[in-house]
């Protein structure tokens, strides 16, 4: 689904809503473009996915379209409102350990066993092609945006905003944003390869990944000279930024898709107007809006 471009004056940005998906968070284009992709009869057993939570209910909300079984394997600390998101709409929901590690080796074994098709939540093609829609969206309604602001988990999302800004003709750069406990892209541009991480840490849930994906990191190194650099936010950040955008936009948004306006707002990312800061999901705790 397409979303809107909303400029918001205190940020002096435009804010690309992907909290108006109807699973509230971008997942949805890269996870319906892959189960689309699929062969009938691979996915016809159904399929399965390991997440946070927002791919796990944007594979839930495709599958159903498709008319498939999903079952998502979320960690044990998942919050209950993105359990609750899966299950709205007809997913499995099989919890398993803590890290993204734990949820793929159970995701895994459990499509093995029943024959089910793994959908990864970033580090497949068909997920960043689904997700280079978003680029493509933001080069159509603003073609002179000079800075694109991107928070960054596996880097899915980042590695398809650039894919998807050149291939609409584009010329912003672009930002990454991630947190201070998960520096997964900043780690891998400093080496050069994606690294894992011991650990991460953030009230940012959907990305604190321990790595950034191989197959995004190589879309990124491609195109290394649009990438203006990463920021990193830490949780007083991203939960004042979580509350300004409910305050002043009137929009309820997680902290993982307040990054970008912590980022602004903190001072560690000054985009070259006119900008746009991607807000990639809305599915946040209420007690986290109250100040």
């Amino acid at each position: 689904m397409r979303t809107p471009l909303r400029y918001v004056e205190p940020l002096g940005a435009y804010l690309k809503l992907e909290n108006l998906q109807p699973v509230g968070a971008f997942k949805l284009r890269g996870a319906y473009t892959a189960i689309r992709r699929m062969p009938e009869q691979v996915r016809r057993n159904g399929v399965i996915t390991y997440s946070s939570g927002n791919h796990g209910q944007a594979v839930a909300y495709a599958a159903q379209l498709v008319g498939v079984r999903a079952v998502v394997v979320m960690p044990e600390t998942a919050p209950a409102v993105k359990v609750a998101g899966v299950k709205r709409w007809g997913g499995e929901v099989v919890l398993a350990g803590r890290t993204s590690e734990d949820r793929q080796r159970a995701a895994e074994q459990i499509a093995a066993r029943e024959r089910l098709a793994v959908v990864p939540p970033f580090d497949h093609p068909d997920i960043v092609a689904g997700q280079a829609t978003v680029g493509l969206e933001i080069a159509e309604a603003l073609p002179d945006a000079r800075s694109v602001v991107v928070p960054v988990g596996g880097g899915g999302l980042i590695a398809g905003v650039v894919t998807g800004l050149a291939a609409g003709g584009s010329r912003a750069t672009v930002w990454g944003v991630e947190p201070a406990g998960a520096p997964k892209l900043a780690r891998a541009l400093e080496t050069g390869r994606p690294v894992r991480l011991e650990r991460t840490a953030s009230i940012a849930d959907g990305l604190i990944t321990l790595t950034v994906g191989a197959i995004p990191f190589a879309h990124l190194a491609a195109q290394r000279d649009r990438l203006a650099g990463v920021a990193l936010v830490d949780d007083d950040a991203l939960l004042d930024a979580v509350q300004f955008l409910w305050r002043h936009a009137h929009v309820a948004i997680e902290p993982s898709g307040a990054a970008t306006t912590a980022a602004v707002r903190s001072g560690a990312v000054r985009p070259v107007p006119p900008a746009v800061l991607i807000v990639s999901g809305g599915n946040v705790d209420p007690s986290l809006l109250e100040d």
